[in-house]
């Protein structure tokens, strides 16, 4: 009986957590999006069921040697909303 109800518990648990809500561009204005990544400084946000981003404050949140670039994504009020950055990998330069 305890192992039916631990094991009742923890797939609850498992179920709360999968069904939590996640940041979409189509349910969010642009001072939403702009302050989610603010406040995080780093989040993924989804523009579809199987379409999703990551964006950064700033480049703290990149792994080295990534470098930032500018990131506009749709929002509910407009459709170029400044969020924050992308982390991108910088291209290999080989030398002559």
């Amino acid at each position: 009986m305890r192992t039916l109800l631990l094991s009742l518990f923890l797939s609850g648990v498992a179920a709360g957590a999968l069904a939590q809500v996640r940041p979409n561009t189509q349910q969010m204005s642009c001072n939403q999006l702009q302050r989610l990544v603010a406040s995080e400084g780093a989040a993924v946000i989804y523009s579809g069921p199987y379409t999703y981003d990551r964006f950064v404050r700033d480049s703290t949140f990149c792994p080295r040697p990534d470098r930032l670039e500018p990131a506009w994504i749709g929002a509910t009020d407009t459709p170029q909303c400044f969020v924050g950055y992308r982390c991108v990998t910088r291209p290999i330069r080989l030398r002559d």
